[in-house]
């Protein structure tokens, strides 16, 4: 015989309801309650993983907590299938610095991890001894030349835990073997932020521990400082773990790192061009890596109406011409577009680089169609994944649905000038609406 819940039951169960619609995050973020939401605790949260300068070797990671912590520390093993690893634990001490955002104030912590082998998992937890984030896992890179796979995202930056977030989640659906993240800029919208830098890490979660991130500053990460200057955001450093091997004054925003036959470079289109096109010529010049990839914020060719950035492209375009970069991968225009081979002013070359421009947050701006694009887009949310395998370059760009939009091949032949290879989907292009084009 069935029995009617009892009134205690029926209380505790109306409880349980109220307290998952008042007291989630989506409901803190309806209420505006930014500083529950986003307040720091003694726990371990923003876990991140940054590119090193030979991730083959070495890993970096970043991790906030409240500032009540006394020490910070991190363990790494290598993983194994059974739950003895700790044992084999490797100690170290990080580094903590506090910052006080507008919310909040919170301690960031940072860890390297040295010594380890190529292509090998592993297996680490962040903390202050007693409070410790979950073991998660990274695989080191493999030393030398070696497929390679990575995923390239453009603007973040609005409804960023909303909207964006489905964005990253089917990417690392669609290629989990990634070994980077490559996001071009306008991560989020209001730099000082720290509610839009909360919903970036939330959006992204346990993805940022897993695999490290190539990142580089937008407009948006940039402003003025109290000296009147333009100044990255006071989060930027504290809360990334990036290579300092750029120049004086752009450390972690100008900086180039080396994995599995490809040089991938970071710049910081926001200032210090010259200075950086110095630096440019140096680590282009003395490139081992059969592959180079670029990434700024800023288009060389634009792909809005209005937007185009004509000293970058005279400044910095010449160098790629003369080291034949094979892709510069850029942001800013809330559009896509994707070139053919371009070199000097052709652009349809039988040799050159492709420049590409996306966008993979819910912002959108008019797509203006050129004879520089082979492929465009508006109103369309996208990530790219591109992968490296011996003297052929893929490269997919997908919808947030996962749905193949644009794709092409580079083949690099002994002797010869590389040479791109369309695989445009037979799907009309996404226009913008109540237009022709």
């Amino acid at each position: 015989m069935s029995r009617s819940p009892s009134p205690d039951f029926l209380a505790f169960a109306m409880f349980a309801a109220l307290f998952l619609v008042v007291f989630t995050p989506a409901a803190w973020s309806q209420a505006s309650d930014e500083n529950a939401w986003h307040a720091p605790t003694p726990l371990p949260d923003r876990v991140i993983l940054g590119i090193t300068p030979d991730p083959s070797t070495t890993m970096s990671v970043n991790w906030r907590t409240s500032t009540n912590v006394t020490g910070s520390k991190a363990e790494i093993a290598e993983a194994e299938d059974g739950p003895d690893f700790p044992k084999n634990a490797r100690k170290l001490n990080a580094t903590s610095q506090a910052l006080k955002t507008d919310i909040n104030e919170a301690l960031f912590h940072t860890a390297r991890f040295t010594g380890l082998k190529p292509d090998t998992l592993y297996t680490y937890r962040v903390g202050d001894g007693k409070n410790w984030s979950e073991w998660n896992q990274f695989r080191t890179a493999a030393a030398g030349r070696d497929p390679l796979t990575f995923i390239y995202v453009g603007d973040a930056q609005n409804n960023l835990y909303s909207m964006w977030s489905r964005v990253i989640r089917v990417a690392y659906s669609t290629a989990p073997d990634t070994r980077f993240i490559l996001h071009a800029g306008d991560l989020i919208n209001r730099r000082e932020r720290d509610a839009d830098w909360g919903e970036w890490f939330y959006g992204a979660g346990w993805i940022n521990s897993k695999v490290p991130i190539v990142a580089v500053p937008g407009n948006h990460e940039y402003g003025r400082g109290p000296t009147g200057d333009r100044e990255v955001s006071t989060h930027w450093r504290p809360q990334f773990a990036l290579p300092e091997n750029g120049p004086s004054g752009l450390e972690e925003t100008c900086y180039y790192s080396d994995i599995q036959g490809l040089r991938v470079i970071g710049l910081n289109s926001n200032t210090m061009h010259k200075e950086q096109a110095e630096w440019l010529e140096t680590v282009l010049a003395n490139n081992p890596n059969p592959w180079t990839v670029i990434t700024f914020h800023h288009p060389v060719f634009s792909a809005s109406r209005g937007r185009d950035n004509k000293e970058l492209r005279e400044l910095w375009k010449p160098i790629f011409d003369k080291y034949k970069v094979d892709m510069v991968l850029t942001g800013h225009d809330h559009t896509y577009g994707r070139s053919n081979l371009v070199s000097g002013n052709n652009v349809r070359a039988e040799s050159g680089t492709v420049y590409v421009v996306s966008v993979s947050g819910p912002k959108m701006y008019g797509l203006e169609k050129q004879d520089w694009m082979e492929r465009g887009a508006a109103r369309t949310q996208l990530y790219q994944v591109i992968r490296i395998d011996g003297n052929k370059l893929s490269y997919e760009s997908r919808t947030a649905r996962g749905i193949l939009y644009d794709a092409f091949e580079l083949v690099k032949e002994q002797g010869k000038a590389s040479r791109l290879v369309n695989k445009v989907p037979n799907t009309p292009m996404r226009g913008n609406p109540d237009s022709q084009e």
